[in-house]
């Protein structure tokens, strides 16, 4: 089996759980602060399946950043897609958005620009950290 596709089952097995923690967390939430908050066993079934999922696809698609054959663009384009795709099913699934094309759009403009915020913030950290080190090693 190809390394990096051990790799990325390897993180998602190691970190899928944690998507189901938090779905329950939110729903904890939600159930005391909503009134008359519920879901039937449906509901939260289909929300641990697909927390799973999502939490296993963004643990798995760390390995893309590794993969030292790729350019840096293909890379973040892989490890972007799979994010993506996996947030958007599941928020459609789970019918956190409607199935709207203009809620689609706003969703996936919201996404770009917090996945830009975010890696464009560890790429400034990650840069700014290399210098630092370079500086102490010359």
């Amino acid at each position: 089996m190809n390394k990096y596709v051990k790799s990325f089952l390897q993180r998602g097995i190691s970190f899928g759980g944690f998507g189901p923690i938090i779905a329950g967390i939110v729903y904890a939430i939600l159930e005391y602060t909503v009134p008359d908050f519920s879901l039937s066993g449906t509901q939260i079934c289909l929300a641990i399946i697909t927390t799973y999922l999502l939490a296993f696809a963004q643990a798995g698609a760390s390995v893309f950043n590794q993969i030292e054959e790729w350019s840096v663009p293909k890379s973040v384009l892989c490890h972007f897609s799979v994010i993506y795709a996996a947030y958007m099913l599941c928020y459609l699934v789970n019918s956190w958005i409607p199935f709207e094309w203009a809620v689609v759009l706003i969703f996936t403009a919201i996404f770009i620009v917090a996945y830009l915020v975010i890696w464009l913030t560890v790429y400034f950290i990650v840069r700014s950290t290399g210098k630092k080190l370079n500086k102490r090693l010359g």
